[in-house]
């Protein structure tokens, strides 16, 4: 029942070969990736306006050159990342550009910081996106928190389903949004040259400090909230189709290049028509009903500002869950989260996602205003190293043009580091001091988790000689499901041949290749144990591994009891044990229930084997 009402909401299991058509063109990673860097616009212009509007009228003057220095800095890390994508085409991004070029360590506060900041992405965009429709429906503002969990579950849905039904479904919102907001920026620039500027005299804001240049920096470390996405597509490289970089490279340009325009152009237009929002009411929705009016032209824009915010969060879910398969794969983060799931996407990774920035949701009562201090830190934390890491790389390389490409790179370390240092300073009160204390502590977590995995490795690896073993004396079959060659599975196939002289071990493959290289060991280790490699087209141990005992039985017959040896190791605290798959215990779990509806005689043997501290 459970599996049916999975195939159900997200579509039946797809085989390991379709992976490759599960990729993504520039259309559809368009889609994918651009929402966040693309919706940044409306937290980002929000953020300017509130740090000028209380210099009143002579702050707000200034919102055009603020804009156009973030416009500059936009320019100098999408040519920086354009380098990236290039020169690490297995995605990673930040990640793995610090870890290469800079160090383990230095690489690991860049993934805490990217793994903070995607979180932290998925809760601004969902909330800005609901307070997009609140400002035309008032009577939502107090479902605030309800509308952007309900968002969020939709999206986590659409990317259990997988890349090519998540690509397409983020289409449609994307491209409205860039046909809504160009046509309407060009509409309000035809205004704007036939009738000329406004002054904001005529809208008065009321001045509650002078005009400082530390208020201009700190509107302007606010308003770099606009740059926040930029990096998702060097994480996420592999999941365009053929050639991979090349396609990442120009996706992200044109992303880019629309940024770019659809920043500038709402900031300027808001300063040169001298828009102010009313309470309860975002800048953005402001500067669309001082073009439209209050006509459907303008709920319809309304409309497609919510739909692009909240689909603005699955750039996290492009770049987070990869993210949080790399670590896992190189042992910093639990192994589950490099496991594809049915529909060839990482579920751990996406569920893992969904219930931090739903708690996020939750924890800041659904206010925009109040995650945004959060938001930036980590975004540029990993920006800087990235470049860092980037000058490092081309000093090593030296190919042709190498200081040209350094420079850039360093130039745009400089320009984010900067950045990054104005943010810490004006945001540390307002939250930022959070942000900086979660990046150390989750980098001490994933040092945690690797010595685990290594003590682990440490202690099954197989070293010397194994001992002989007694004859056994019992005529049972057994059967042992085996994750490879290691001590755990030393220990099972002594256990095993001690009762009895039929064992056999079965390894079920996952990836392609990978049962060759275990059969291969397997051989010089137990050249007279039979080693079975089956193919699981779905990456699924239990049902290849159940339909093997079903055919083996009835090559038997009834009358030769089978036994299913179980080899696991247990962790030595029980923490640990969320950090494995657990796979012993699901087999154990599945191998009862069918023995109960079938009436196999089939024995369950654990065979554990305890870890040292």
């Amino acid at each position: 029942m459970r599996d049916r009402v999975k195939h159900l909401l997200l579509g039946p299991p797809l085989p390991t070969r379709r992976f490759i058509y599960e990729k993504l063109g520039k259309v559809r990673g368009l889609a994918a990736f651009s929402p966040d860097a693309l919706s940044s616009i409306a937290y980002a212009n929000q953020e300017i306006f509130l740090g000028l509007a209380v210099a009143g009228s002579v702050g707000l003057s200034y919102s055009t050159p603020v804009a156009l220095a973030i416009t500059i800095l936009l320019s100098v890390v999408a040519l920086s990342y354009f380098q990236t994508v290039h020169a690490y085409p297995s995605g990673g991004g930040s990640y793995a550009v610090a870890r290469e070029n800079l160090g383990a360590s230095l690489g690991l506060v860049a993934a805490a910081a990217l793994i903070i900041d995607y979180m932290l992405t998925a809760a601004v965009s969902l909330t800005a996106g609901v307070a997009a429709i609140a400002s035309a429906f008032p009577e939502l503002w107090p479902y605030r928190v309800e509308i952007s969990l309900l968002f969020l579950s939709v999206i986590t849905l659409l990317n259990l389903r997988g890349l090519r039904e998540m690509g397409s479904s983020m289409a449609v919102p994307v491209y409205l949004f860039l046909i809504g907001y160009l046509s309407m920026l060009a509409y309000g620039l035809g205004l704007l040259i036939a009738h000329g500027p406004t002054s904001f005299t005529a809208a008065e804001p009321e001045a509650t400090q002078p005009l400082t240049f530390f208020l201009l920096l700190h509107t302007f470390s606010t308003g770099c909230t606009a740059l926040t996405g930029i990096e998702a597509i060097s994480n996420g490289v592999p999941s365009f189709k053929p050639p991979e970089a090349e396609n990442a490279g120009r996706t992200l340009i044109i992303m880019a290049s629309l940024m770019g325009t659809l920043f500038l152009g709402s900031v300027g237009l808001t300063q040169a028509l001298a828009v102010v929002p009313k309470p309860q009411e975002t800048i953005l929705s402001a500067l669309t009903r001082r073009l439209l009016g209050s006509s459907p032209l303008y709920f319809a824009v309304q409309a497609i500002t919510m739909l692009i915010l909240a689909v603005a969060a699955n750039t996290s879910f492009a770049g987070f869950p990869r993210l949080a398969a790399i670590l896992a794969a190189d042992g910093f983060m639990p192994r589950q989260l490099a496991n594809l799931g049915d529909r060839l996407v990482y579920t751990n990774g996406i569920s893992l996602l969904a219930m931090g920035s739903g708690a996020l949701i939750i924890a800041f009562g659904g206010d925009t205003h109040a995650l945004i201090p959060l938001f930036a830190i980590g975004a540029f934390l990993a920006y800087t190293l990235s470049q860092l890491g980037m000058v490092v790389h081309w000093r090593r390389e030296r190919g042709r043009g190498w200081r040209l490409k350094a420079a850039l790179n360093m130039a745009g370390a400089l320009a984010t580091g900067i950045t990054l240092l104005v943010l810490s300073v004006t945001k540390f009160i307002e939250g930022a001091w959070i942000t900086i204390l979660l990046i150390p502590a989750l980098t001490l977590g994933f040092q945690r988790i690797h010595s685990h995995y290594q003590a682990v490795s440490s202690q099954l690896r197989l070293s010397k000689p194994l001992p002989p073993s007694a004859k056994p004396p019992s005529r049972l079959s057994v059967v042992i499901p085996v994750a490879g060659v290691n001590r755990v599975t030393a220990y099972a196939i002594a256990y095993a041949k001690l009762i009895s002289k039929d064992v056999t071990a079965v390894y079920v493959e996952l990836e392609p290749g990978a049962g060759q290289r275990v059969l291969d060991e397997w051989r010089r280790w137990w050249p007279r144990i039979p080693l079975v490699v089956l193919q699981s087209p779905y990456r699924s141990v239990l049902e290849p591994f159940l339909r093997y005992l079903d055919e083996a039985d009835r090559k038997r017959g009834g009358g030769q009891r089978v036994a299913v040896l179980l080899p696991e190791w247990v962790p030595a605290h029980w923490w640990q044990g969320f950090l494995h798959n657990q796979t012993a215990r699901l087999i154990k779990e599945a191998l009862l229930y069918r023995r109960r509806r079938h009436g196999y005689q089939r024995v369950i043997i654990d065979v554990p084997y305890h870890l040292r501290r």
